[in-house]
């Protein structure tokens, strides 16, 4: 029979597991709920997405907390570390919580209620980064060397998993009330709260020392303002389809690399810094950290275009109202939760005896492989072929995030892994708003090369003035894109009941159908999707490269003890020859 003390290890290590869990899905089912509940929340603060002037609300809900998110995981991870891991996981909680309720009860409308929202999901972001920062590091404290694979296997899944769950979610609460898409997280919340106060507890190393200041700023003002540009590159600007060359733009990037040189050199020269720059030195570290970089902005930015592909194309082709379309789009889109399913915990198992580096590297083949995949199929594409493919990306990067996550935090001292678990999640989260921007840009840039012919000759061929038809066909294409994402039938409303009225009935109804504007759009949205598979084919080809390089398994602990077994080895024979008496050989 175990021993008392190591019995209650075993169980607190599950509970530790729980807690992370829940607080992982509860952050992602309230990020994706959002995605699919965007129409109708617009709708309930009564401000019209599509509208020019309200595209910056419609940005900033999107990405805001994401942005957030990023600038501060490693500051909280750094945190943790210094105060307890636990004790920042449970004050995240509570920041969370404190900012679903206030969503939910956003009492303003228009765009003071769009403001409103923003605000709230920011300090929602600054609870969930205290989650993130700290959750890896927690499990690590928690579970063994040869487990930790498995359990951040079952957390990676909570991650997917939650994201999906939310799209479901959101699509069959916001039928009811917009404020339940927010509303839902407060129950999910208080239970997490009171699990997590109940049962969790500090196991990790904790190390007191001066914050630093200037670190933690500059690192977050040069994460915030790099994704800030970034996001703002997909605005139109001065004639340009995209805003990559609006100076703002320019100069928010060049001014966030600039604080980031900055903070590795204040890094380097304080005696306490934020961030032990020594720790790039491990390779096992360095290189999961590029893994997780290039898998995020390889596939985080893919759900985004499914999506518009599945409300904008597929689904009205197939009969399905716009205004259904973001629930079953959500509801399609579930192989890819049930690939990741199967190969999370399994390749985390795997890897905890294994090494990382075999099911990082075949991850990121295969998901390269989906996405060439997906390039070979049709616009309307038979759906039964769509699924094994969404199944084959979920397994990819399945076996890819549970032994990376696990290999990352295996690598460093006991001492790091909350910062090590923040810069990680940063470079998770920091892939998320950039991979968005670069595939919305893509995406842009190949819609408008065959965009604007086809919408003039379709809506002139159905006796559109051609001076309206040429203004609605050189509007932007992110007018488009975003119409395809939130659900709307762009034409009724760009044509209007007034222009609608004038025209012959049939050519009216053709117009507003279901079928006319995916057909419209559908290959030339194809050609740009082409642009967005190839960058994200290379991405995971250079993540798979990476992945190679890390090398075979690395435990730090364990390295550090055979080290320090194999000094005690020859210090032990030193001593013995130093006290033992001489053989005849020696003496002659």
């Amino acid at each position: 029979m175990r021993p008392l003390h190591l019995r209650h290890h075993v169980a607190y290590k599950w509970i530790a597991l729980s807690c992370t869990t829940l607080g992982v899905l509860l952050a992602m089912i309230n990020t994706s709920s959002l995605l699919i509940a965007l129409p109708a929340i617009f709708r309930g603060i009564n401000l019209d997405p599509l509208h020019p002037s309200n595209f910056t609300y419609l940005l900033w809900i999107l990405m805001g907390y994401g942005l957030v998110a990023a600038a501060l995981v490693v500051t909280a991870g750094r945190l943790g570390d210094m105060f307890g891991r636990v004790r920042m996981f449970k004050t995240g909680l509570i920041v969370f919580t404190a900012a679903a309720v206030g969503l939910t009860l956003v009492w303003s409308d228009g765009s003071t209620a769009a403001l409103e929202i923003i605000i709230l999901r920011m300090i929602q972001a600054t609870g969930g980064a205290m989650m993130m920062g700290n959750s890896a590091a927690i499990l690590t404290d928690a579970f063994p060397a040869d487990q930790r694979g498995l359990a951040l296997g079952i957390n990676g899944v909570s991650l997917l998993a939650g994201s999906f769950i939310g799209l479901i979610l959101g699509g069959l609460l916001a039928a009811v009330s917009w404020r339940l898409v927010f509303a839902v997280n407060v129950p999910i919340c208080i239970a997490a709260l009171l699990w997590a106060f109940l049962q969790l507890r500090e196991m990790g190393e904790r190390h007191p020392t001066h914050i630093d200041w200037l670190g933690n700023i500059t690192f977050a003002a040069g994460i915030a303002a790099i994704l800030t540009g970034a996001s703002y590159g997909i605005r139109p600007h001065a004639g340009s389809m995209t805003g990559w060359s609006n100076p703002f733009v320019i100069g928010a990037m060049a001014g966030g690399a600039a604080l980031l040189v900055a903070f590795v050199f204040i890094e380097l020269h304080v005696d306490e810094p934020m961030f032990d720059l020594g720790l790039f030195r491990i390779r096992a570290f360095a290189a999961g950290n590029l893994a997780v970089l290039l898998s995020s902005i390889a596939n985080s930015g893919m759900q985004f275009m499914l999506i518009m592909w599945l409300q904008g194309i597929w689904l009205p082709l197939h009969g399905y109202e716009f205004e259904q379309t973001p629930l079953w789009a959500g509801i399609f889109l579930l192989p890819m939760t049930l690939g990741f399913l199967v190969a999370g915990p399994i390749s985390g198992t795997l890897s905890d005896h294994h090494g990382a580096r075999p099911f990082t590297t075949t991850g990121m083949l295969l998901g390269a492989a989906s996405f060439v995949l997906l390039m070979v199929l049709p616009v309307d594409f038979s759906y039964w072929q769509f699924a094994l493919v969404l199944f084959l990306n979920g397994v990819a990067f399945g076996m890819f995030a549970s032994p990376n996550t696990a290999a990352v935090m295996n690598s460093v001292p006991a001492r790091d892994r909350g910062v090590a678990s923040g810069m990680r999640s940063t470079c998770n989260m920091l892939g998320m708003p950039l991979s968005q921007a670069i595939f919305f840009s893509l995406m842009i840039v190949g819609l408008g090369a065959n965009l604007q012919p086809a919408m003039l000759t379709g809506l002139t061929a159905h006796h559109v003035p051609v001076a309206l038809a040429g203004q609605l066909a050189h509007m932007p294409p992110t007018s488009y894109l975003f119409a395809a994402f939130l659900g709307f039938n762009p034409l009724a409303k760009l044509l209007g009941p007034t222009v609608l009225a004038a025209l012959p009935a049939a050519d009216a109804h053709a117009l507003v159908s279901k079928t006319f504007f995916p057909s419209l759009i559908g290959t030339p949205f194809k050609d740009g999707m082409v642009d967005v598979l190839i960058f994200a084919t290379v991405m995971c080809l250079v993540a798979a490269l990476a992945s190679w390089l890390r090398g075979g398994k690395f435990v730090h602990a364990e390295a550090l003890a055979t080290h320090s077994h194999a000094g005690d080895a020859r210090r032990r024979q030193r001593e013995r020859a130093a006290t033992e008496p001489a053989t005849e050989s020696e003496m002659g």
